[in-house]
């Protein structure tokens, strides 16, 4: 059984330590081959069944690079402020691991695609924080391991392990940054906020799909500390493969409360990987960390280097869509939005979905009223990124428009969003499947009217004599025969119509 780490409290944490962060993110791009193969490139399938000699690494095979792989690592480079190499190329990086049955990996070393950019990260509270990147470097994806018998999932204990290679060869961009130093207590908030920023600017170029439950989208969270009077940077630890936004400032979190409690007691800092535990948030030990030395780079002798000409390089830059910041301050003044409501949306990431609700049909307000509250609530009740709820910005705008054409109350809609994110099809399914749709018709109204102020004579006296908003007691009534079905505006003129009469 394993022992539970001792922890320091965090105020004490960023008392007596600077953390220094740094990040490594893993982008699988959409394209429509694998790297170095024709093999088809595509999330699950049966295991083994998207495989080639080429991915499977077999003798005589060899590999040939995919030049629209190419072109997304220069596009994603140009989209962090980055310098695009004029000369690049591939490396192997060894290692014995059943997941490349190559036992090596093809990569980039020493001469990365691009190198020394920036990304600037918007912070909860609006404060601008600038991630320095190191590098951006093309590499392909490594085949699954399921380890079958144990109690944690891992290699260690389990009885048998199975490999898929469906994965193996699939085109990877990895973006390393410089160390980020300075954060204080917001180190968990910056990494959180630095990923999810990178994620946008991601979706934005249309080069992956960014599905972090997936593994298109992964994140290696390295952690050191510093005493506060110290000079050099401390043993750093790197969690591996941190598969969500929310997942990825626990667990430096946690890092930072485990190391601080190690080195308080006089202890030093295993320079280690780490696997991050979704259930507690704590993190769990790997293996001994490698140096480059360990892997033993030499250059891939089966490809021939890449030198994107400077006139490709700039055609590829034209090709960049507006970037997310700039977005941003394009819808606020669009939307009429305050500094405040703009940062509501960014705190919910709720600003692209909203802008696609908008496009939908749907009026700005409106959009961000749904996103903002109803669905917000529902996402931090799953535990999940707004994003990542089973519901699309085009079925918001059809709710929207269901409530804008009389067709729904806003009780109603609430009801069919329900139905939507239980899987029960779209808007307009839903309502008929639930039987969800207003009681427009007066004559039906009437009924319901006649009956509740027949049940409350007192109540009918009360609007007679002049006391209109007694009639609320009647409009209740009539709503709850009507299983929240009717209009409530108009049941309130029926009702003092019919009093009236």
């Amino acid at each position: 059984m394993t022992a539970v780490a001792e922890l320091m409290d965090y105020a004490d944490v960023v008392e007596r330590f600077d953390p220094v962060l740094g990040l490594e993110v893993h982008v699988e791009l959409s394209t429509k081959t694998k790297m170095f193969c024709g093999c088809v490139n595509e999330f699950g399938g049966e295991p083994n069944t998207k495989t080639c000699p080429t991915c499977l690494g077999l003798p005589g095979s060899l590999p040939v690079v995919n030049g629209k792989g190419v072109e997304g690592a220069i596009r994603i480079g140009l989209a962090l402020n980055c310098e695009i190499a004029e000369w690049c190329r591939f490396a192997r990086k060894n290692y014995f691991y059943p997941d490349q049955p190559k036992n090596f990996q093809t990569s980039q070393y020493d001469e990365p695609i691009a190198f020394n950019g920036y990304l600037d990260v918007t912070l909860d509270d609006g404060e601008v924080v600038r991630v320095e990147i190191e590098r951006a470097h093309m590499e392909e994806d490594t085949g699954k391991s399921l380890h079958v018998g144990g109690a944690t999932g891992r290699i260690h204990g389990a009885d048998y392990s199975l490999l898929d290679y469906n994965r193996a060869g699939v085109p990877l961009i990895e973006i390393v940054t410089k160390p980020i130093e300075g954060t204080g207590a917001r180190a968990p908030e910056v990494a959180r906020a630095y990923v999810s920023a990178l994620r946008d600017l991601l979706r934005a170029l249309d080069v992956s799909d960014v599905r972090m439950d997936q593994g298109s989208l992964r994140c290696d969270a390295n952690v050191s500390l510093m005493a506060k009077d110290a000079t050099e940077f401390g043993t750093r630890t790197e969690t591996k493969n941190v598969n969500s936004l929310r997942s990825v400032e626990r667990a430096v979190r946690y890092e930072m409360t485990r190391q601080a409690a190690i080195l308080a007691g006089g202890g030093s800092i295993r320079q280690e990987t780490r696997h991050f535990q979704e259930a507690d948030g704590t993190t769990s030990g790997g293996r001994v960390k490698e140096t480059a030395e360990d892997y033993r780079y030499f250059p891939e002798p089966d490809l021939v280097p890449i030198a994107p000409s400077r006139e490709w390089v700039e055609q590829l830059r034209a090709t960049l869509p507006e970037m997310p910041s700039e977005r941003r301050k394009r819808i606020q003044t669009e939307w009429s939005l305050s500094d405040e409501a703009l940062r509501d949306l960014l705190n919910v990431g709720a600003v692209d979905l909203v802008a696609a609700t908008v496009e939908a049909g749907a009026s700005p307000d409106e959009a961000r009223g749904w996103w903002v509250n109803t669905l917000a609530q529902e996402a931090n009740s799953r535990e999940v990124e707004l994003a990542d709820l089973p519901i699309t910005p085009a079925q918001v705008a059809e709710v929207i428009g269901l409530v804008s054409s009389g067709e729904l109350t806003n009780k109603l809609a609430k009801e069919v969003v329900q139905g939507v994110l239980a899987g029960e099809g779209s808007p307009r399914e839903v309502v008929e499947k639930r039987g969800l749709k207003v009681v427009s018709d007066d004559s039906a109204l009437l009924v319901a009217v006649d009956e509740a102020l027949a049940a409350q004579p007192d109540v009918a006296e009360k609007i007679r004599g002049g006391k209109v908003a007694a009639a609320g007691a009647i409009v209740g009534a009539v709503m709850k025969a009507t299983k929240g079905q009717a209009d409530a505006k108009r049941v309130r003129e029926l009702i003092i119509e019919r009093v009236g009469s």
